[in-house]
This record gives structure tokens, C-alpha cells and sequence, in this order.
């Protein structure tokens, strides 16, 4: 493993939680996940499974000890790793088809929506009120987020990968 990779993953997670934890929370204590945005980021420029795993076993752990939904902690636990395997997948599946700046937002905002799905099934079924609040729920916190995130992304993505052009060493992977 390239430590370079490992450091800049470790810093997007480190903005990821600074921004998750800042951002307020939009009904029953579920808040947009920003970290979520930058974990796909890193997905995004080191498209590796051993990066991957990595990154969203971090990501998860970070997001369970900053959310402040009911159920949020094992909820992200399940969550990110399930989310990054299915987000890779779909990085390789339209890799080809897409120029990268449109492959990045619209993965992301399949992924956040993903990432919604798996995490309010869980964190629902774990406090027991999965009946009628799925539907609420995703359509006021994850919809947004995903709508964030995917501008989140449209702005840093670019940015990040004219950085990485200038140092080659970290693209040789």
C-alpha cells in the first residue's frame, strides 16, 4: 500500500468528519452525510479494493461516533463498506461511458441515495419504527444529501484531481 494514498484518504476523511459533524441535523437527530462525499472522493481517485475497504471501514467508524441519529451507530457501521463495494462496482461498470467529471456526480448521488437507503433500513429496523417513516425519511435527509453531496463533488472533484496531475507519484499506484 502507497502511505501517500493512505495520507491523502485519511485527510478527506478528517474534512468528511469536520463537515459531518458540523452540519445540523434535519429530523430525528439524521443529518445530511457529508462524509459520505468524501469517501466517494477517495473511491473516485484511488479506485482500488484495498483502498476501498480501508476508506469505508474508516468512514464508517468516524460517521457512527459523529452521528446523532437513533440506531446511527451500527447503521453506519453496516452502511459505508456495503455503500463503497456497491460505489466501485459502479465506477468500473460506467468508467468507460462517462467523462469523469459526470461519472463523479452522478455516482454520487446514486451512492448517497444508496448509502440512505441501507442506512435508514437499519437504523429504522433498529429502533422499531419501520413502518411509514422510510419513505419520510429518505425524502428529507437523504434526497438532499444527495443533491449536496453530488455539488460537493462537482467543485472539489476537479480541483483535486488537477492536484494529483501535478504530483505523479501518487497516481502510481
Amino acid at each position: 500500500m502507497n502511505i501517500r494514498i493512505l495520507m491523502i484518504l485519511s485527510l478527506l476523511i478528517g474534512i468528511g468528519a469536520v463537515l459531518h459533524a458540523i452540519v445540523p441535523p434535519v429530523i430525528f437527530g439524521v443529518k445530511p452525510d457529508m462524509l459520505l462525499s468524501m469517501m466517494f472522493l477517495g473511491i473516485l481517485l484511488f479506485p482500488k479494493l484495498k483502498y476501498v475497504i480501508i476508506l469505508s471501514i474508516a468512514t464508517g467508524a468516524i460517521s457512527a461516533l459523529t452521528t446523532s441519529a437513533p440506531g446511527g451507530q451500527i447503521a453506519n457501521m453496516v452502511d459505508k463498506p456495503i455503500t463503497a463495494i456497491i460505489f466501485l462496482s459502479l465506477f468500473f461498470i460506467i468508467s468507460k461511458t462517462l467523462r469523469p467529471l459526470s461519472q463523479a456526480v452522478i455516482l454520487t448521488a446514486i451512492g448517497t441515495m444508496i448509502s440512505g437507503a441501507i442506512f435508514l433500513s437499519v437504523a429504522l429496523f433498529l429502533i422499531g419504527i419501520m413502518e411509514g417513516s422510510f419513505i419520510a425519511m429518505f425524502s428529507i435527509a437523504v434526497l438532499p444529501a444527495a443533491f449536496l453531496n453530488s455539488i460537493l463533488i462537482a467543485v472539489v472533484y476537479p480541483i483535486v484531481q488537477r492536484i494529483l496531475k501535478r504530483t505523479p507519484q501518487l497516481m502510481m499506484t
